[in-house]
């Protein structure tokens, strides 16, 4: 399926009416993460895997200088693309499987993570969150969460990390894990269910196991 220059990839559960996990990636991988999901025994669901992203563009919430000199800039276009995800994409998602999920989970991975992270804080789409190694070093999503009032948040999020994410020289990308820790803390001593787990290796290491532990965790969560 093709929407404004967005693949979708779906990956159907066995059963009607299964929770749908919506999987915004960097490159298609999908399949290999569902593939895990199951390997690990994950309740049954459908998989949305969306790629063709504008990634540092539609996957950050507001603009940001480039990280390096060789980087590209976060464009701040995260509104624009949650709201396609929402009345275009998600809507035919449902025309194609015929059925009303169960529930609608959002996850990802890196920027995706953060990415949804935002969305939790935007609209009541989400009935759970998985932010797998999100990047929470990003400048001020620490405050935005916080602001948010805590009941408009998913009942359910999940994060993860590698646990030598943050050893990095970089001023900003060693932030990372302080972030996620801080904002872990503060949904659970307002009564989120939420969890951090912590990762062996740094940000480039299994993405698809990580990706698919994430997704495992919150669906068991909302059965």
């Amino acid at each position: 399926m093709f929407i404004n220059g967005k693949t979708i990839d779906i990956y159907k559960a066995d059963r009607e009416n299964a929770p749908l996990v919506i999987l915004n990636e960097y490159m298609r991988s999908g399949g290999e993460i569902y593939q895990k999901c199951r390997d690990t025994g994950c309740p049954d669901f459908t998989l949305a895997e969306i790629t063709g992203l504008n990634w540092e563009n539609e996957m950050s919430p507001w603009k940001m200088k480039p990280l390096g000199k060789n980087d590209p800039p976060f464009g701040g276009m995260a509104d624009e693309y949650l709201l396609l995800l929402l009345n275009s994409i998600i809507p035919a998602i449902k025309t194609e499987l015929k059925t009303e999920p169960a529930a609608i989970l959002l996850a990802g991975y890196s920027l995706a993570g953060l990415f949804a992270l935002y969305a939790a804080g935007k609209c009541s789409a989400f009935q759970a969150i998985a932010s797998c190694s999100g990047s929470l070093w990003f400048p001020g999503i620490t405050d935005y969460i916080k602001e948010q009032p805590i009941e408009k948040l998913p009942d359910i999020i999940y994060f993860s990390l590698g646990d030598r994410e943050a050893r990095t020289r970089h001023e900003i990308l060693r932030t990372v894990e302080d972030n996620t820790r801080d904002i872990s803390d503060y949904l659970a001593r307002h009564g989120i269910n939420t969890i951090l787990e912590m990762n062996k290796g740094n940000h480039f290491q299994q993405p698809a196991l990580r990706t698919a532990k994430g997704i495992k965790w919150i669906l068991e969560m909302t059965e």
